[in-house]
């Protein structure tokens, strides 16, 4: 897309839709999560998607064979196994507290950048690294003499996501949308078949057995909001997507930090969840670290969003 066919306004827009979408999806899985399954939830939902995904491919909205399966398949292990962790800690901690984990990536990637990749970085990337971490543990505001692994466990998401973002640049950067969403969302399904086979069915009761079970009973009610949380990723997703299309990378991201706002706006509606002082300034430290980040990288890497396959001439 030529310089002249951007239209920032329109791109930011289409990006606070998609976290819009993305923000009251997730908070949707606690109506899953009481009696049903992490891995039967991502088993149908990624059949779900793959299969919602291949229908768009067949009507010529993107080409969902990889160029190389290999590099699609290895690069979707990274999200995929951060985004179990994700929905895993969904039922057991506040949607914010989530959510502001996963926003951490932008800074893992600088690191790792550096360390791997011989990067070089300024002051005010380093400060702005330096005060997303702040940022995490004010969000999680750990006890020293009741330290709770669960609670770390979001930035442990953030890591993998992270390590997604740099391996998606490196093995595929020709890849579609379209490919890398149908890799990331089929080893989601595999991820739960796999669950499925370990664990026994049922399990313990309650919001913190949804990790624990195996496969459980299905009810309509469960169908129907599997169903949602299938669409609205695709249609989150592909908001976002519209919006790299339409803006530039570095001047889009930053609006991928309304997540935090609109995860804890429906958390609030819906389950009564509130943020406290100290956890709302840290989840402004980590957007902020986010965006300073982003807009001071020239190869732009986002989180919850795909990549923008480039113009051809």
């Amino acid at each position: 897309m030529s310089k002249s066919a951007l239209r920032p306004g329109v791109a930011a827009f289409s990006i606070l839709g998609g976290m819009f979408a993305l923000g009251i999806t997730d908070n949707f899985v606690p109506y899953i999560s009481e009696t049903g399954s992490l891995w039967q939830f991502h088993m149908l939902r990624g059949v779900l998607a793959v299969v919602l995904l291949a229908m768009l491919a067949g009507v010529g909205i993107g080409v969902i064979r990889p160029l190389s399966w290999r590099a699609v398949l290895g690069r979707s292990m990274f999200p995929a196994t951060a985004m179990l962790i994700y929905f895993g800690c969904l039922s057991v901690l506040p949607i914010g507290v989530v959510v502001a984990g996963l926003f951490t990536a932008p800074m893992f990637v600088l690191l790792m950048s550096v360390v791997f990749l011989g990067e070089r970085v300024g002051t005010v990337r380093i400060c702005a690294v330096f005060l997303g971490f702040v940022g995490a543990l004010l969000v999680i505001q750990p006890d020293p003499r009741a330290l709770d692994p669960i609670s770390f466990l979001p930035i442990v998401a953030g890591l993998l996501y992270a390590v997604g973002a740099l391996v998606t640049r490196l093995w595929c950067a020709n890849e579609g949308a379209i490919a890398l969403s149908a890799g990331f969302f089929g080893m989601l399904a595999v991820f739960g078949a796999i669950g499925l086979m370990i664990l026994p069915a049922g399990g313990p009761e309650g919001f913190d057995g949804f990790v624990q079970r195996g496969w459980v009973p299905l009810t309509g009610a469960m169908w129907f909001w599997i169903g949602v949380q299938a669409v609205g990723s695709i249609i989150g997703i592909g908001l976002i997507f519209r919006g790299y299309l339409l803006g530039e990378a570095g001047y889009v991201a930053v609006f991928e930090y309304s997540l935090l706002v609109f995860a804890s706006f429906w958390a609030w509606v819906l389950w009564g969840q509130t943020v406290d002082p100290l956890a709302l300034l840290g989840m402004v430290l980590i957007a902020g670290a986010g965006a300073v980040i982003t807009l001071r990288t020239d190869d732009t890497i986002t989180v919850r969003s795909v990549k923008v396959p480039e113009d051809t001439p």
